[in-house]
């Protein structure tokens, strides 16, 4: 006699890596021959650029390039100057479970730079960059649901009902800004861009179909040497709407977005007269979705009339948590070597997000860089870096992972204090908490070995039915099944048994 399960498919995709990696990055550099000698570096300002991120067997690599602006002093002459310095970089990890169809999920994130002049032509940049990496592997399953019996075979059969945390699809699509902005009328024309960098914020996004619509803006910081060689800065908001092709998926689903700047320039137009600079922008968005299915499993089973011989297997599955953002506002005033009388530039960096724990406490706190650009009491250009810690504490136990973007939200104020300078802004972590739990589902199932008579069975038990247990387990054990109890007992329902002498009434 043959027995057969019922199964459904479920496909998707599991994490087996979510980790920071952290990159370090030195290069020496020959001042170009068109470029003044250095007198003094003052700053080191850049971005960070994605090249490629690929998963092979048993590795995932993150390639880029660092886009490094040198500001400094020239020998001899007026006004600020500035080197560009592109920095190749490759992130790693060997993870065994990584294979070549696994998809990767990257954001590149520049944590410093800083350089060194050697000598009036040469100069030393060192660069670190953190790139958090998530690589999904394909996961299809076939999952058992019922039973499927030779005609007149009764088979007792448990389902349950679990919610499974999913991740459905992952996807990515690239898309291009390219603007001319004017710069205002009352600041004087620009002689040379210094440098720019850019920030993405995310808006509003909507599943609709297999459509995934997604908004936001890009924010571009520009610092330019003015024709009076004074230092002014320049600011846009471009704002975007794109939709991507994601497919598999319900319109309830969550889904989390990446964004990583894959080009970024900003120049100024030969034919502007210094007031107009073209901005060209390549971004990476990188869709991961996520949705609760509710599958109903076939956790047991069992025949009145025949043994049956049962396996199981243990189903791995996630289970959302706890998602949302928390925001933490920032104000720190630090002591200077040198006072300022005006800051021209502040840059935020987000590092490293470290998690820790604390008891049923999980701590995320960001690794942040502060770096300053202002005159002094002497009319001298200088920067000013700081380094400090942003926690966020969040109510998540033991034994759940965390996926979390941690991003500066809105405008850096940076203003001179009394032997310092105060800096003030908002950091943003987003999160998504997730536990893997094991689920035993029925695998297999097939005639079993009928145990040897030790004696005449009596027809009827009493027995006390305690808190805790479940009918379906007693039904099991006395061959019998839940509707025979509850009928011999006149019971309404499964709770109406708990504490009761019933009476069990057993099929020959």
């Amino acid at each position: 006699m043959e027995f057969e399960l019922d199964r459904t498919q479920m496909n998707g995709f599991d994490v087996v890596l979510n980790t920071p990696l952290r990159q370090e990055e030195t290069l020496e550099m020959i001042v170009p021959d068109a470029c003044p000698d250095i007198l003094r570096v003052v700053e080191t300002d850049g971005k960070v650029l994605l090249v490629r991120k690929e998963a092979m067997d048993g590795r995932v690599e993150v390639t880029g390039t660092i886009k490094a602006s040198v500001l400094y002093v020239p020998d001899g002459e007026n006004g600020m100057r500035h080197l560009d310095v592109s920095i190749p970089f490759t992130c790693a990890a060997e993870v065994n479970e990584i294979f070549p169809e696994c998809v990767a999920v990257a954001q590149v994130r520049l944590c410093h730079v800083d350089t060194r002049a050697m000598n009036p032509r040469k100069v030393l940049i060192r660069a670190e960059v953190v790139a958090d990496v998530t690589v999904f592997a394909p996961r299809m399953e076939r999952i058992s649901t019922a039973v499927i019996g030779p005609d007149g075979t009764e088979v007792e059969q448990l389902n349950e009902t679990k919610e499974v945390y999913c991740t459905t699809c992952v996807q990515e699509k690239p898309f291009q800004i390219a603007e001319e902005v004017t710069l205002s009328a009352g600041k004087p024309a620009a002689a040379e861009m210094l440098k720019s960098r850019m920030s993405v914020s995310k808006g509003d996004s909507k599943i609709i179909g297999n459509k995934l619509i997604f908004k936001g803006s890009v924010n571009i910081s520009m610092l330019y040497r003015g024709e009076d060689n004074g230092l002014y800065t320049a600011g846009v908001e471009l704002s975007f709407s794109q939709i991507m092709e994601v497919s598999g998926v319900s319109e309830e689903a969550d889904c989390e977005l990446i964004m990583a700047a894959v080009g970024a320039e900003c120049v100024l137009t030969a034919d502007g007269e210094g007031r107009t600079i073209s901005v060209e922008l390549e971004i990476m968005t990188q869709a991961v979705v996520r949705e609760i299915w509710t599958v109903d499993v076939l956790a047991d089973a069992y025949s009145t009339v025949q043994p049956l011989a049962c396996t199981w297997e243990n189903w791995e599955t996630d289970s959302r948590l706890e998602s949302g953002m928390r925001s933490q506002n920032v104000r720190e005033v630090w002591e200077t070597p040198v006072s300022l009388q005006e800051i021209t530039d502040c840059r935020v960096a987000v590092g490293q997000v470290v998690q820790t724990r604390e008891g049923e406490k999980l701590i995320l706190t960001a690794q942040m860089e502060v770096q300053t650009l202002g005159v002094d009491e002497g009319g001298e250009a200088v920067s000013l870096q700081r380094n400090m810690a942003v926690p966020c504490t969040l109510d998540i136990p033991e034994g759940c992972w965390c996926f979390c973007q941690c991003e500066p939200v809105g405008d850096v104020y940076a203003t001179p204090a009394s032997g310092g300078i105060e800096v003030r802004f908002t950091l943003d972590f987003q999160f998504t908490a997730v536990v893997r739990q094991k689920t035993a589902i029925l695998s297999d199932l097939r005639p079993g070995e009928t145990p040897e008579e030790t004696g005449e069975r009596p027809s009827l038990v009493l027995r006390m039915f305690e808190n805790g247990e479940r009918l379906w387990d007693v039904a099991k054990a006395y061959g019998t099944t839940i509707a025979d109890i509850i009928s011999a007992n006149e019971l309404e329902d499964e709770s109406a048994a708990t504490g009761k002498l019933l009476l069990i009434p057993r099929r020959r």
